[in-house]
This record gives C-alpha cells, sequence and structure tokens, in this order.
C-alpha cells in the first residue's frame, strides 16, 4: 500500500480528494500500528502499517496519509510501549484501540471482556470509521439559537422514546434517530421547544453488572461520534447521516436539540476495566491518576475521571464540542457532572478552570445552550458558583424546595419564594438572565413525576444491587399506600400533586425542563436509578397518553399559557436585587401583602404586574392538608378575576383556557386542600 508521511493535525481522520490523513496523539508509546479493515465487521485487518518515528511522528503526534482512500474505511490503532501501572503508563500492543477523534464507531463484534481480559483482542475490538461530514446535505439547516426565556426543555431518551411496542412504529424504527423523527409531531403538540438527549456520544452498553446493559449511556467509548445502535441503518456511515436527518427534522419543526455530553469519565473504568482507547493510548494524560499511579481518581462514581484541564484533553473536549455544532448543527449541551472539569491534574478545585472558560469563550460555541450539571460525585458541589457568565445551570435546589413545599414538610415556604423568583438567592450576579436557572421537578436520574408521588421508598431490586444503589433523599410522598392503588381517593390526590408539581414548574421564573412521559405519569414502579432498565420498565408507554388524556391535556395547556403570556417571558427578574427598576411581583397569604413566612406556614400567594401597577396574574399555593381562604387583590373598575387553573378539580375545570375561563365573583377564593390556584385578569 502507498502511503505518504501525512502531517500533524487535524487529528482524527480527515477526508481529502486524494486520500485520507490520520493523525493520533501518543507521547510515551514506542510505536504506533494503523490497522485498516475491509469492513466493519472483518475480524483481521488487510492491512497493519507501523508507523516510522522518523517520518511518521511530529513531536507527540504519530500521522500517515493513505491515497485512494475515502469515507467508510473502517481502522483502529495498536500503541506499543511500556506496561507500567506504577508510573501511570499502560501501553499493551496486544489491544485494539478506537481514534478518539473517531467521528463514527462500529460495534457489531465489540466484547468488552475480551479488552479486559490478557492478550489479542483484535476479533472483538470496535472498529473506527472515516467520515467526510461535509458530504451530508444539510439543505440550509442552521442552529435555531432560541433565548431561554422561550424554551421548554424535554429531557428524552432516544431509545426508550420509541422502543415500546405501543410505540406505533415499525420495528426497525423503534429506539432509533428516525423513530424519534416520527414523533415530532407529538413534541410540538405538547409545546416542546428543546430536546434534551440523554447521552448520544458512542458509549458501551456492556459497562454493567454482568447480564444487564448500560441504558442511560453514561460510559463514553468515542466522544465524536453518534450511537451506532441508535440508528435504524447498518451501513457505516448510517449513524452519522441519521442523526444528522433527526437533528434537520427537528429544526424544521421549531425544535432545538441538546445533548447530555459525558467529558468526566470514560468506560474503561478503574484498573480493573478495558483498554480500549483513552487509556492504551496514553493514559497519563486523558485521566486524574491518584498518588499511586496505578490507580485512578473517581470523582465520578465511574471509576476514573477524565483530566479535563490537561492540555491535550482540553483540545479533545473543544474540538468534540465544535465537531457536533459546526458538523452536526446541534443547538447545546447538557455537561454530565460539570464540576469534574473544575479540577485540576491532581484532582484540587481550581479557582479559575481553563477548560471552562475555553468553552464560553469559544466562537463557534457562542450562540449555543451550555447548561452544567454543577456538582460531582467527590462532593465538589457548585450550584450558584459555577464558573463563567453565560453557562446556565440544572438547579438542584428548585428540584428539592418544590418537592418538599408540595409533600408539606415545614419550613418550605421560603425556599419556595427563592425558587418561584428563579432562586436570585443562589444565583446573585445582578446582571444574570434568570431563565438560566433549569428548574427542574423530575430527571432521568431519579422517580418519575407519577413514583413522586406514589413511593415513599425506592424500590431498585431489578438492578440486582439489594437496593442498595440509588438516592435515598428522594422527598416523595406516597398519598398513603406504597404504589399502586385502585382507592379513588388516593388516585384523586395523586393526580392532584402531580398537577400541583407541575403548575409550580412552569409558572416559576426560569427555564422549565420536563422529564419525558411525565406529561403521561409515566411510571418505573419505583426504581429511582434505572440505569440499566433497557425494558419497559424505562420506556415511554404510549398507550398512557389515552389513560392519562386529562393530564395531558392539562400539561399542554399549561405549557402554551406559560409560553404565550408576557410575563413568564421575562428576561429580567420579577424582583430585581438592586430595586432600581420597579418589581413585577408581590408577596401575599391569605390575606394580602401578609406572607407568613413562619416554619409553620403551608401556603403563599403572590401577583405579577405587567406594568408594575396592574395585577395581571395571582396564584395561591396551599400545600396545607385543609382549605384555606384567599384574600383577592383588588382590580381596576371593568376588570375582573378568572379562574385559569385549580388543581382540585377535574379536567376539563382543572385548566380554563383563559377566552373561556368563568368569572370568580367573590373578593376571596377557597383554595382546597394541598391544591394550586392561578387567577388572571381580564
Amino acid at each position: 500500500m502507498r502511503t505518504l508521511p501525512g502531517r500533524s493535525f487535524p487529528l482524527g481522520a480527515t477526508v481529502y480528494p486524494d486520500g485520507v490523513n490520520f493523525c493520533v496523539f501518543s507521547k510515551n508509546c514506542d510505536a504506533i500500528d494503523l490497522l485498516l479493515f475491509d469492513h466493519a465487521d472483518s475480524p483481521r485487518p488487510s492491512h497493519t502499517l507501523r508507523l516510522d518515528p522518523q517520518v511518521n511522528r511530529t513531536f507527540y503526534y504519530w500521522h500517515i496519509f493513505i491515497p485512494g482512500l475515502k469515507d467508510g474505511q473502517a481502522y483502529a490503532y495498536r500503541a506499543h510501549g511500556p506496561f507500567e501501572p506504577e508510573t501511570g503508563l499502560r501501553f499493551d500492543g496486544r489491544k485494539v484501540l478506537v481514534d478518539p477523534y473517531a467521528y463514527a464507531v462500529a460495534m457489531a463484534r465489540y466484547e468488552r471482556g475480551a479488552a479486559v481480559r490478557p492478550g489479542d483482542n483484535c476479533a472483538h475490538a470496535p472498529r473506527s470509521i472515516v467520515v467526510d461530514p461535509t458530504r451530508y446535505d444539510w439543505e440550509g439547516d442552521v442552529p435555531l439559537s432560541r433565548p431561554y426565556s422561550t424554551s421548554v426543555i424535554y429531557e428524552l431518551h432516544v431509545g426508550g422514546f420509541t422502543s415500546h411496542p405501543n410505540s406505533g412504529l415499525p420495528a426497525e424504527q423503534r429506539g432509533t434517530y428516525a423513530g424519534l423523527i416520527e414523533k415530532i409531531p407529538y413534541l410540538q403538540s405538547l409545546g416542546i421547544t428543546a430536546v434534551e438527549l440523554l447521552p448520544v456520544q458512542q458509549f458501551d452498553v456492556q459497562d454493567a453488572a454482568p447480564g444487564q446493559h448500560n441504558y442511560w449511556g453514561y460510559a463514553p467509548l468515542a466522544l465524536f461520534a453518534p450511537h451506532a445502535a441508535y440508528s435504524s441503518r447498518r451501513d457505516a456511515l448510517g449513524p452519522v447521516h441519521e442523526f444528522c436527518d433527526m437533528v434537520k427534522a427537528l429544526h424544521r419543526a421549531g425544535i432545538e436539540v441538546i445533548l447530555d455530553v459525558v467529558f468526566n469519565h470514560t468506560c474503561e473504568g478503574d484498573h480493573r476495566g478495558p483498554t480500549l482507547s483513552f487509556r492504551g493510548l496514553e493514559n497519563r494524560a486523558y485521566y486524574i491518576l491518584e498518588e499511586n499511579r496505578a490507580y485512578y481518581a473517581n470523582y465520578t462514581g465511574c471509576g476514573n475521571s477524565l483530566n479535563g484541564n490537561q492540555s491535550i484533553v482540553r483540545r479533545l473536549i473543544i474540538d468534540c464540542l465544535r465537531h457536533w455544532v459546526a458538523d452536526m448543527h446541534v443547538d447545546g449541551f447538557r455537561f454530565d457532572l460539570a464540576s469534574v472539569m473544575a479540577r485540576d491534574e491532581w484532582g484540587q478545585p481550581l479557582r479559575s478552570p481553563p477548560i471552562l472558560w475555553e468553552i464560553e469563550s469559544d466562537p463557534i460555541l457562542a450562540g449555543t445552550k451550555l447548561i452544567a450539571e454543577a456538582w460531582d460525585a467527590g462532593g465538589l458541589y457548585q450550584v450558584g458558583s459555577f464558573i463563567g457568565h453565560r453557562w446556565a445551570e440544572w438547579n438542584g435546589r428548585f428540584r428539592d424546595d418544590v418537592r418538599r413545599f408540595v409533600k408539606g414538610d415545614p419550613g418550605t415556604v421560603s425556599p419556595l419564594a427563592a425558587r418561584l423568583l428563579a432562586s436570585t438567592d443562589v444565583y446573585r450576579q445582578p446582571d444574570r438572565d434568570p431563565n438560566r436557572s433549569i428548574n427542574f421537578v423530575t430527571c432521568h436520574d431519579g422517580f418519575t413525576l407519577n413514583d413522586l408521588v406514589s413511593y415513599d421508598h425506592k424500590h431498585n431490586e431489578a438492578n440486582g444491587d439489594h437496593n442498595h444503589d440509588g438516592n435515598d433523599a428522594n422527598y416523595s410522598w406516597n398519598c398513603g399506600v406504597e404504589g399502586h392503588s385502585d382507592d379513588p381517593a388516593v388516585e384523586h390526590l395523586r393526580q392532584q400533586q402531580v398537577k400541583n408539581l407541575l403548575t409550580l414548574l412552569f409558572i416559576a421564573q426560569g427555564t422549565p425542563m420536563l422529564l419525558m412521559g411525565d406529561e403521561a405519569r409515566r411510571t418505573q414502579h419505583g426504581n429511582n436509578n434505572a440505569y440499566c432498565q433497557d425494558n419497559e420498565l424505562s420506556w415511554m408507554d404510549w398507550s398512557a397518553l389515552e389513560r392519562q388524556a386529562g393530564l395531558l391535556r392539562f400539561v399542554t395547556a399549561l405549557i402554551r399559557f406559560t409560553q404565550t403570556h408576557e410575563l413568564f417571558r421575562q428576561e429580567s427578574p420579577w424582583l430585581p436585587p438592586d430595586g432600581a427598576h420597579r418589581p413585577l411581583l408581590t408577596w401575599h397569604g391569605v390575606h394580602l401583602d401578609q406572607p407568613d413566612w413562619s416554619a409553620d406556614s403551608h401556603s403563599l400567594a403572590f401577583s405579577l404586574h405587567l406594568d408594575g401597577r396592574q395585577n395581571v396574574i395571582y396564584a395561591m399555593l396551599n400545600a396545607y392538608w385543609e382549605p384555606l381562604r384567599f384574600d383577592l387583590p383588588r382590580l381596576p373598575r371593568g376588570r375582573r378575576w378568572h379562574r385559569i387553573i385549580d388543581t382540585v378539580r377535574p379536567t376539563p375545570d382543572d385548566f380554563v383556557e383563559p377566552d373561556r375561563a368563568p368569572l370568580v365573583s367573590e373578593d376571596t377564593y377557597l383554595a382546597a386542600a394541598r391544591s394550586s390556584v392561578v387567577l388572571l385578569s381580564e
């Protein structure tokens, strides 16, 4: 095979009109082999090319150009060098390695155990695929750049969204990017403006306990490549092109695509894990190691931690994000355990982490949404203190305080008030957009909304860890019966509590995020850590849409109401912290202008004013177990209060459209026990 020396940039496999340039980083290896395969499932390479360090190496970059190659070519590497775990070096020339910059990966022959056991794993190793991203026809598509103030985020799992047999899709489309395309009309009808996809970077489904699968996808193998198993196509380039088809179709529907990205660890695990890519190419660069360098620092709970502020890894992360934006047209990212990226090469928190500033200031990423999960498993909690000027954050405080208030815990009124105001007590920067608080009550990690009102305790026995896994602090209440109940009174109360939680989510200032299926009370039967449950326990149950038609109507109307009303699209705080602007909100209790902030209080009311004088919206929140009568603000002559929301009422009276909302004739309103009421002045 004719070859040329190639060059040290770009990293990865780059397609040119006359061939492909390959480049990979490895500082301490002695030799690199490039393996070429006739097909992605070929057990052995057709060519093995030993790179000459005198010809094919520049500094720490190994490179070669092969004329005539095109996209679709399957390839991999072997890295030969010292295996000295005590010094942090883990080269093993018997292991076949994925290119860290691979744009696609074929997993047809993959067996995780072969990468753990001593010996050659070539027959069972993943294959990198050469991709030319310029060949895809985007037909003029561009990212949408929607402001947070008009965004409704829907967190979904690409596989689980359409895997259920009752999804109405043919078998070959279930659980795929193509299947998600077919469900776009549903997302539109619900009022969703952005989907936040659980990890779609190629991950290792075998990174789980024996007999189980890694369903969520927090086990990344190839950070640039879309997960191949989510493609309905079986050709080498199919996953890339089908992912692009999905993004383009969502954009045409006005829906942004946010990726849940994992730059905190990889599927290679701890010192007992497989050698698949990073470990075999340059272990000391890619991972944070313990003082005894044979072991990995574990700030993720997943066995290892990526060395995000090491220069090579910083470049990898930036290049990866640029690829997903420039080549794949995604609109933003949610960074899993983002606080890991705030640690230095020795695991210590940095006051000014370079990688976070580089992400924020990168011009290619300037128009994207950046959302941090601002904590890690090593105890670093940075909600409200995450570095940067334009990062949004998953607001874990919102989740906990809203749950506790609706549950009826004491001392929750003051925290609830702060959460309704986009948590200005947590996010204190005076110029911060309040909508960069990503408000959520549930997410993939924890109870679904149905289970939050149906279980006092987690039930994770199916995970095989004797119910020891998952969070014990759920702030849930089963409404009197653990699990499923046929008691109409229990079921009515649960439905009411679900509507209370949803009402608070959408009327609070900030950007709301809804978990897949919560609009139809999807249940995981009390499992609050379904990371390994790739089955009907986790999948979207489409038959629930008919059973829960009333709740689905409530959610859809609630989203439409808050997304079309000017007050819920403000980009400045309702209560400005500096007093420079007229407040848009006034607090009340059962009596006007008399909020009860005591620990024994379980109720709160507030009025929102369109121009600082005129009452427009009045909300009454009663988490008490008895009815409470609230005074109503007086309105100017000619205006009256009309009832929009009352969560105690059955459908369709629980939400009435503004043009048909019934008149409230009295100057007080009796809010039922454990109910939420919203009035609109007309």
